[in-house]
């Protein structure tokens, strides 16, 4: 998706792919192995000190909270809305668009708490769903899997925001 938008995507696996980059996206995946292999690689050390714009998806978003990483201060649950065979889609407004944002949940994780400085930008009956907190956007669907460019664009708004604060 990124790549579809013009942007010059790297992999990363070690704290020295950081070096240089202006984002990173925390994807989907098993958030406790993220964590795990995160601190056997010391990329946990090193994303808490990366300056550039970050965007959670699903583990992702878990990876940030409060309890983990610690980078945004949100709570979240993970699998909340229910195991593999309870994922779901549904239409969610976006804030300041009145065009429908479809998000696709997969096991997905629930925010229990959100920080006063942290911006609600979706919801799914009445509980956030995508939230942005400074340099940071996350959500608990995979807004990767749809053809909707809209989150991903977004995202890509705050590391052209991030890279000209930084100048």
């Amino acid at each position: 998706m990124l790549r579809r938008l013009g942007a010059d995507v790297v992999e990363v696996r070690k704290p020295e792919h950081l070096e240089g980059l202006d984002g990173l996206v925390v994807p989907g995946g098993e958030s406790t192995t993220f964590m795990r292999l995160m601190r056997l690689y010391g990329l946990d050390d090193a994303l808490r000190s990366f300056g550039g714009a970050v965007f959670g998806t699903c583990a992702g978003m878990i990876v940030l909270d409060r309890a983990h990483l610690g980078l945004m201060d949100i709570e979240v649950d993970r699998n909340a809305y229910g195991r593999q065979v309870a994922s779901f889609e549904a239409d969610l407004a976006l804030a300041g668009d009145g065009v429908p944002l479809r998000g696709v949940f997969i096991r997905a994780p629930r925010v229990r708490e959100v920080g006063p400085e942290v911006e609600v930008l979706a919801e799914l009956d009445g509980e956030p769903v995508l939230l942005r907190e400074g340099r940071f956007i996350v959500a608990s669907f995979h807004p990767e899997l749809t053809e909707d460019t809209r989150v991903h664009e977004k995202f890509l708004d705050l590391v052209r925001e991030e890279t000209h604060v930084g100048a």
